[in-house]
């Protein structure tokens, strides 16, 4: 108990650190900065952006080119059931290190047994770059997938429903 009490203190500080530190700046002013670096950022990293008008709202929206590599179904299936498993495990890894280093920021497999198995959006600033990681999973080095990628429009910031 002492310990969730003290955690909630240290995050309630914290807030309030991080509010006091912009009070007098509106909210607007705020997503303004903030927009204004995010894409100075982008940009220098070489990343492709274009502002997107929503015609219903009229909120200006940042849309980010990603690229969404498709794992499809490789031509070499003939591994016994412990190095598949193995290569599952390794295929994993990789895929949480693309995530943890911030160059994926979804993968999963699809759910019926269809020649495409699963997908990986990666975060990066070219198909060079993607194609690459892509690339260097295990299962994909084994032959036993194989990718392709394609640039994706998607709008920065928007989370999942």
């Amino acid at each position: 108990m002492k310990l969730f009490t003290y955690t909630f203190i240290i995050c309630l500080l914290i807030a309030c650190n991080n509010e006091a530190s912009t009070q007098g700046v509106t909210s607007e002013e705020k997503t303004t900065i903030s927009t204004q670096q995010l894409k100075k950022q982008l940009t220098e990293n070489g990343f492709q952006i274009f502002d997107y008008i929503d015609e219903k709202s009229g909120d200006t929206i940042l849309m980010q080119q990603y690229f969404i590599a498709f794992l499809k179904r490789g031509d070499n299936r003939s591994q016994s059931k412990s190095e598949a498993d193995s290569l599952q495990k390794l295929h994993l890894a990789h895929l949480g290190k693309m995530y943890e280093q911030g160059y994926a920021d979804i993968s999963g497999p699809f759910g019926d047994d269809g020649d495409i198995r699963g997908i990986t959006i990666y975060n990066v600033p070219s198909l060079k770059m993607a194609d690459s990681l892509a690339n260097a999973d295990p299962m994909v080095k084994a032959g036993r997938l194989k990718i392709e990628i394609h640039p994706w429009w998607a709008a920065k910031g928007f989370p999942l429903r």
